[in-house]
């Protein structure tokens, strides 16, 4: 099995989170939200991982290195491809054409996901979905009464389905899904100026190939900060029952209200600290009650109050008691 991770976006709604490191890196309860992502399918498929083909911007070595990490830690091989223009969701997979063999995960990295069903060898191909209360903000599917996909509606005005597409789909057969990405491009079939993927599932659909979906238990978004700050907590929730405060990590005269993931070497003095916390390595927390927030590596908060926040790596806080967004190396201290 083979992961296609299409990741080359700017993150515009997650600014300032993404202005330093690219929006799949940024972590969830101690890993980057691409780790998990491949984790989690990692453990939907019967077969091994065998290769993750990342494609990316022009992220810089150390990204390019820490996906690999990402990659070799599941047993499997990185491949690392660039989308130089953002020209579709279609262009970016077929960036990864190398890589378009045998049985393929495309997975678009700004979602994470909980799931109780297996890819199955009788699987020809899936979309995975999830059941919504209101399908007009999203990318529906309609079945017939074998569970067969029979048609996909963009933001359907009136009701056709409640089973939302999340960005993850399932290929038997990679060379197929090449071969139709080969065509669309080789022909211009553009809609507003790009590639769509949902051109090609369509045209795979008429050719004949029948599409499953695959419905799981719960969706969660990380594309703007909210969202990003509430995935946090759920995924603290489906953890919590793990080691989430590492050994060496400081705790004095302070409450911890788990969940929360503290990292190595971070410090927490005389604080309140949760539930649905998690503090990156070598951050210093100090005189703060926190809930509900993910504060990043080597970040100074000292003498505040804070919920439902993002604060980036390196920043510095003091004095405020406000729901904030910091990016990394940022300072804030109302007293100076």
């Amino acid at each position: 099995m083979k992961i296609i991770v299409p990741m080359a976006g700017m993150g515009k709604r997650m600014r300032p989170h993404t202005l330093t490191i690219p929006k799949p890196l940024i972590p969830i309860a101690g890993k980057p939200i691409v780790q998990r992502l491949v984790e989690e399918i990692a453990i939907v498929s019967e077969e091994n991982i065998e290769e993750i083909a990342f494609i990316i911007g022009d992220f810089g070595k150390e990204v390019e290195k820490e996906l690999q990490n990402i990659a070799s830690n599941l047993g499997a091989k990185a491949s690392i491809y660039y989308q130089n223009e953002a020209l579709g969701t279609a262009h970016a997979i077929y960036c990864a054409e190398p890589s378009l063999e045998g049985k393929v995960v495309v997975a678009f990295a700004d979602t994470l996901f909980k799931a109780d069903f297996k890819i199955t060898e009788d699987t020809e191909a899936s979309i995975w979905v999830q059941k919504v209360d209101d399908p007009s903000a999203f990318g529906v599917v309609k079945v017939n009464e074998n569970n067969v996909i029979t048609d996909f509606i963009e933001k359907p005005k009136d009701f056709i389905s409640n089973l939302a597409i999340i960005g993850i789909y399932y290929f038997k057969d990679g060379n197929n899904l090449k071969k139709e990405l080969k065509y669309l491009i080789d022909n211009k079939i553009l809609v507003n100026g790009e590639y769509q993927l949902t051109d090609v599932l369509e045209n795979m659909k008429n050719k004949g190939l029948k599409f499953t979906p695959g419905e799981i238990k719960e969706w969660m978004d990380c594309g703007n900060k909210n969202a990003t700050v509430h995935t946090n907590q759920r995924i603290l929730e489906y953890h919590k029952n793990d080691k989430l405060i590492c050994e060496t990590a400081i705790i004095d005269n302070s409450i911890i209200i788990e969940p929360c993931y503290i990292g190595d070497g971070a410090v927490v003095k005389n604080s309140i600290v949760g539930p649905h916390v998690s503090i990156g390595a070598n951050t210093n927390i100090e005189r703060v009650i926190i809930s509900n927030s993910i504060v990043q590596q080597n970040a100074n908060i000292k003498s505040i109050t804070l919920t439902n926040s993002m604060i980036g790596n390196s920043a510095s806080v003091a004095d405020v008691t406000v729901e904030v967004s910091v990016g990394d190396f940022t300072i804030i201290d109302i007293e100076n």
